[in-house]
């Protein structure tokens, strides 16, 4: 019988220090790894920045925006289950090297097309998709990869800090992008992209493992994928969790896939606001990221993944009723603490009661729900501010989160005692 991984106990909880960054000190490969992504995802959310924006200049239409965002993650959906069998059966850091390196190849084809004037929207969806595709083998090994990087203690430590990266990337890389709009182009947002790619492959060469070890599996990746989604549904804590990721995947991302249509046609700014619109979501998620990296063992992880969906749904529907820029900010700020406390706290609890040999296929199904659900959302925002307005788009989304959130946590008991 396959146990999960205990808990701290509360005196071993106590005992550690409040030191965020304790876990980037103590082990190098975590280290490596993380200052190499942390590099990597300025890189990107400038890109993300700067596809946003360039599909608003090539269509000015709010539904094709959302088009270009589901683009992203919409392979995900379809493909990210099987990368988490293949992600099982080979060497998960080879895996991320591959992938980080054709990620490079993306951005640097769509950094060309823009900079020579090639860039149509049929490319732009093109080269989005493609990108897609790489992320749904590539997200779930780097998450499964984590736990070999650290000790099992620090995992969720880990997980914070990762996400911390995630949002520190997501606090400089538009402010960068607005400047590199302003003074290089468009097309820059890419190229410096690109470039980025360069520091995490530098990276993760020195990382040092033990040599990976092939498993003989008796089964086909078929059955093994199921043996995977059956184990989900004999947890109930698992499964409940899983049901609000879901929901909350499709209508809690909508504000980001629309915010190039609330920056310009609700708060009237241009680029640079829509820039400094996602700064502030950023400075919120870093503040929540070191918070929990610094709190570690000594949270109930249950009850605050509890008491932050609550607040994530209803800042959304705060969020969609703004009409300044500044207080859209402000709201942003915690807007973005409670999406990442709410998001890391999904993961740590995931990885923590996973067993090893079923950690890629329920990762797999977690960034499956996660990521891949998040272009139904898109879509389906997209269509709502077509025809009803982005603010009720994002108010409808906040407020299905606010009711889902409510019957899942009265369904489910036990995601609060885990």
């Amino acid at each position: 019988m396959v146990h999960p991984h205990p808990r701290p106990t509360p005196a071993r909880a106590r005992a550690r220090p409040i030191n965020p960054f304790r876990t980037l000190q103590v082990h190098r490969n975590f280290r490596l790894f993380w200052t190499g992504q942390t590099v990597s995802l300025i890189g990107t959310w400038m890109q993300q920045v700067g596809q946003g924006w360039l599909a608003l200049e090539l269509t000015n239409s709010a539904f094709l925006v959302g088009v270009v965002a589901a683009a992203g993650s919409f392979p995900v959906l379809l493909l990210s289950l099987y990368g988490g069998v293949i992600a099982d059966r080979h060497s998960k850091l080879r895996i991320v090297v591959i992938c980080q390196a054709l990620l490079l190849v993306e951005a640097a084809a769509l950094w060309w097309f823009t900079w020579s004037g090639h860039i149509n929207f049929q490319w732009l969806l093109t080269l989005t998709t493609l990108g897609g595709v790489i992320s749904a083998f590539e997200i779930p090994a780097r998450q499964s990869l984590i736990v070999e990087l650290v000790s099992r203690e620090d995992l969720v430590d880990a997980i914070a800090l990762n996400s911390g990266g995630f949002n520190l990337a997501r606090i400089i890389g538009p402010s960068i992008a607005a400047i590199v709009l302003a003074k290089l182009g468009l097309s820059w947002c890419f190229g410096v992209n690109a470039l980025s790619y360069l520091a995490v492959l530098g990276n993760l060469a020195r990382i040092r493992l033990p040599a990976w070890t092939p498993v003989q599996h008796l089964v086909s990746p078929y059955e093994e994928l199921k043996q995977g989604l059956r184990y989900i549904r004999s947890s109930r804590s698992v499964a409940g969790l899983m049901g609000v990721i879901g929901v909350y995947s499709i209508f809690g991302f909508q504000y980001l896939s629309m915010m190039p249509v609330i920056a310009r046609d609700v708060l009237h700014t241009g680029a640079s606001g829509y820039g400094f619109l996602l700064t502030f979501v950023g400075i919120g998620a870093l503040t929540g990221a070191l918070s929990l990296a610094g709190l570690g063992a000594r949270i109930r992880r249950g009850r605050l993944f509890n008491a932050t969906a609550y607040a994530f749904a209803g800042l959304t529907i705060l969020f969609s009723l703004m009409r300044s820029i500044h207080l859209a900010a402000f709201v942003l700020l915690f807007l973005g603490l409670t999406m990442l406390v709410n998001g890391a706290l999904a993961n740590g609890i995931l990885q923590s009661v996973v067993p090893d040999e079923l950690r890629g296929r329920v990762m797999a199904t977690y960034v499956f729900v996660y990521v891949g659900f998040t272009p139904i959302g898109s879509f389906i925002a997209g269509a709502t501010a077509r025809f009803f307005g982005v603010q009720w788009a994002i108010f409808s989304g906040g407020l299905v989160m606010l009711l889902y959130a409510m019957w899942a946590f009265w369904k489910y008991p036990e995601i609060r005692a885990v």
